[in-house]
């Protein structure tokens, strides 16, 4: 056999090497409870989005001679509000206020506390420490009481609960980025890098951000059901989304008067809420485990 032949032998009998990322997604696509979760929130987004055109009534809608009618009712499968309006069709539209309630404040904390973190966790020394210092004064204080204090502070309304949300995540996620940052620039080829003459931004950039970004994004994946629950948590005190915007948390707010009357239509929101945080909760699990690079 010519050597050419045996090289080829030998070409072919190496494995291929798999991607990281590669692997990443094949574990997500063997655990059955992520890829359920991924669905759930899958089945979520479409009928939030594409609500204006499957609703089955305007949301907005009322009439007092059908109000609170039961689940199952003709026309009203999952029955009326306090004011008669169809709560299939409002539980599809409060949940384009809800995931943005949810997702928003966490993708601009994502953006800003990653940014602050490699910056303090790069530099080192007495400015990472004040720059911690200062948004560990945000950190101490429970996530509840610091949204609800900065909200009641700038006013009810979407934008000032977005605004309050997201600077209840920034020290988190900061803290994140800070910690993941200070482990890898005392890595061995961030060092050869260096002293090889790079940049700041250019080692930042090409040796340090893409082993930043998975564990923060993981991480922050999992504050998007906390960020929910505190959003709903807010409109619920009327800090958040005003009537008659559909909401969930609002719509809990505003059916607590019904719950004696007529308890599983009151409760259809809070079960959305709890459905689509656990959902988040399971994803973002399945995700830091399929990134697990142990596995």
């Amino acid at each position: 056999m010519s050597t050419a032949a045996h090289a080829v032998d030998r070409a072919a009998s190496v494995p291929k090497r798999r991607s990281y990322w590669g692997g990443v997604l094949r574990r997500i696509g063997r655990d059955p409870v992520t890829m359920l979760s991924a669905g759930v929130l899958l089945l979520i987004f479409a009928a939030a989005v594409f609500a204006p055109w499957i609703a089955p009534a305007d949301p907005y809608k009322a009439s007092m001679l059908r109000r609170l009618l039961p689940i199952g009712s003709e026309g009203f499968a999952l029955g009326t509000d306090e004011l008669g309006r169809d709560m299939i069709s409002r539980l599809m539209y409060g949940g384009r206020l809800s995931l943005v309630m949810g997702v928003l404040p966490v993708l601009l904390a994502f953006a800003i506390g990653t940014s602050v973190g490699l910056f303090a966790g790069y530099v080192g020394g007495r400015l990472n420490m004040v720059i911690m210092r200062v948004l560990d004064v945000f950190y101490a204080f429970p996530s509840v009481l610091l949204a609800v204090a900065v909200s009641g502070a700038l006013g009810p309304g979407m934008s000032n609960s977005l605004i309050a949300l997201t600077l209840v995540f920034v020290p988190q996620i900061c803290r994140v980025a800070e910690s993941v940052t200070t482990q890898v620039r005392r890595l061995d080829y961030v060092d050869a890098a260096r002293m090889s003459g790079a940049g700041a931004a250019s080692i930042i950039r090409v040796h340090v951000l893409g082993n930043v970004l998975g564990p923060v994004f993981v991480y922050a994946t999992g504050l998007v059901s906390v960020c929910m629950i505190l959003a709903s948590g807010l409109s619920f005190l009327g800090l958040g989304v005003k009537p008659p915007e559909p909401e969930w948390g609002l719509m809990l707010n505003t059916l607590r008067s019904a719950i004696y009357v007529n308890p599983w239509v009151a409760a259809l929101p809070g079960a959305m809420i709890f459905a689509t945080s656990i959902a988040f909760n399971l994803l973002a699990d399945g995700v830091r485990s399929a990134m697990d690079i142990r596995r």
